[in-house]
């Protein structure tokens, strides 16, 4: 065996191992949540550049929680799914326990936040006691006012965004470093599949 035949060799079976992916589901929801992370952020920071006392804020307002509302719908469908349904792929055999124990701390973290956020920001409206705008909805009063308990959620709310943040942060990162530095298809777990002939086509035609 020449050495380019045993270069594409052990780049076949590279790529084999690399291309153990969650399952397609879990992909559609994992980057939908992405999506509804972006419209929330986005719509929550442009509502603070355009001031809180104009038609553009109080539609922004509205954006901000319906994105709530719906990244809390599909964590909940991700967990179920996840629980019966997903197919979760293991972790690199080389990979340290310690990188998956942070690994698997920093995901559950993301779950329980992303489901209290939209949590606290519903109970910071409904305390208003005032009617509100939900997806396409008109929303009545539906608990008195109480600027006390109120004041906790917005607390709550604004120290989870930060919490959140930060754990994106993370995730992003340790992605990034498993993409670009360890090079150990990590990343490319939760990315949509490829032929393994497309990306072997390099190495086959120097092999030749």
């Amino acid at each position: 065996m020449t050495k380019n035949s045993e270069s594409a060799a052990t780049a076949l079976v590279a790529v084999s191992n690399a291309d153990d992916r969650f399952d397609q589901t879990s992909m559609v929801l994992h980057w939908l949540t992405v999506l509804l992370l972006v419209v929330q952020f986005a719509s929550i920071w442009a509502h603070e550049a355009v001031g809180h006392h104009s038609n553009l804020a109080a539609e922004l307002l509205s954006l901000h929680r319906s994105a709530g509302a719906l990244t809390w719908i599909v964590v909940v469908a991700r967990l179920c799914w996840r629980r019966y349904f997903a197919y979760l792929p293991p972790f690199p055999q080389n990979m340290p326990k310690f990188q998956q124990i942070v690994a698997k701390a920093n995901e559950f973290g993301l779950y329980i936040l992303l489901l209290a956020m939209p949590i606290t920001g519903l109970m910071r409206v409904l305390l208003r006691g005032q009617p509100f705008e939900l997806f396409v909805w008109q929303i009545p009063a539906l608990l008195e006012a109480d600027p006390a308990m109120r004041s906790v959620f917005v607390q709550a709310h604004a120290i989870g965004a930060k919490a959140l943040m930060a754990l994106i942060a993370m995730h992003v990162g340790a992605a990034l470093f498993h993409r670009l530095v360890l090079r150990d298809g990590v990343l490319q777990r939760m990315l949509p599949r490829m032929s393994v002939r497309a990306k072997l086509t390099p190495v086959l035609d120097d092999a030749e």
